[in-house]
């Protein structure tokens, strides 16, 4: 029997994400190709020099230098939205890192504390393995862990993790064409979509809470900022290009009309999938932060709470941990 954890209440979402589909015509669809392998490029370029750079303090990420640097061949506002991808998925790298050493060391010591009983036997609360062949898997398989662990740790000491833009699964994928089922055309049409950049990062008080990428509540209409070396291709002013397609945005359209009514940021993404040939527009914001009510609150105010087996593949009569959402059924953990 493993020990019940104190229960917890799960915390309200801290944004949105919603999505509309774009349908582009040809002219739309080339524009926005253009836009996003120019984009696309870019980015990629300034996130191998965050990573040369390595684990260092904000202040010394040199994000001021590297953004005047992409101002020239785009906007500050889309330099500002690069470069802000580039050390969230740094960072992000970093976490995963530490996730994967921390994991890591946790397999090897039960590994080794199992190994150092007999087979058959047990020391305390540790068991020793079946049989020698049990045995003899482990002691490969714990070979194979410490040398993971060796290139992990080699990782983290120099700062600089793998990175793959575009899904290392698919990038992977190009040597396996016949066991994915796909052509080599249909391999680049998903790599060249996977690596397209068109985030705009909403900003506070400008227009309708973004000036990159720009949607019109009264009419759907969509805009974008074009990157100064293809401004030529402007059908708009002030270097603009206005897509032929609507948006409308069905769900949390009343959420959403809210923010951009009163010019709070929304961030957009403009998305390909290449297996439907459709482009999507994703429009996503913050929300705010309220305290959690602990069960213990929850049920002196009255309120009902949902119980979740947070444990409940394995086969057991009591539940490892819970967590309880307010407002909702009782139930009993099995």
């Amino acid at each position: 029997m493993r020990t019940i954890a104190p229960p917890f209440t799960v915390a309200a979402p801290s944004g949105a994400r919603i999505r509309d589909r774009l349908r582009v015509d040809v002219a739309d669809e080339k524009v926005l190709t253009m836009v996003g392998q120019h984009l696309g490029r870019h980015q990629r370029a300034d996130l191998a020099e965050r990573v040369a750079i390595g684990p260092v303090p904000v202040k010394d990420n040199r994000r001021a230098e590297r953004k005047k640097k992409l101002t020239t061949v785009s906007s500050s506002r889309w330099a500002g939205a690069m470069t802000r991808a580039s050390e969230d998925q740094y960072q992000l790298s970093m976490r995963c890192l530490y996730n994967e050493r921390a994991g890591l060391r946790r397999a090897i010591g039960n590994i080794t504390r199992r190994l150092a009983v007999p087979c058959g036997q047990r020391t305390g609360r540790v068991r020793g393995y079946q049989g020698q062949g049990e045995r003899f898997q482990k002691q490969r398989r714990l070979q194979a862990l410490k040398a993971r662990l060796a290139v992990v740790e080699q990782h983290i000491g120099e700062g600089r993790p793998s990175l793959v833009v575009g899904c290392r699964r698919l990038a992977k994928t190009r040597h396996n064409l016949a066991d994915a089922q796909l052509t080599t055309e249909d391999w680049r049409t998903r790599w060249d979509a996977a690596r397209l950049f068109l985030t705009a990062d909403g900003e506070s008080g400008v227009p309708h809470g973004n000036y990159t990428i720009t949607v019109d509540p009264a009419d759907g209409s969509v805009t974008i900022v074009l990157p100064e070396p293809l401004r030529y291709l402007a059908n708009a002013s002030r270097g603009r290009y206005r897509l032929t397609c609507i948006v409308a945005f069905h769900h949390r359209r009343e959420e959403w009309l809210d923010r951009v009514a009163t010019n709070q940021a929304v961030r957009y993404d403009i998305v390909r999938d290449p297996v439907r040939g459709r482009w999507y527009l994703d429009a996503s914001w913050s929300a705010a932060k309220a305290m959690v009510p602990s069960p213990q609150e929850i049920r002196a105010a009255g309120g009902r709470m949902l119980a979740v087996d947070l444990n409940a593949d394995h086969s057991q009569r009591t539940c490892s941990t819970r967590r309880a959402t307010p407002s909702a059924n009782p139930s009993r953990c099995h």
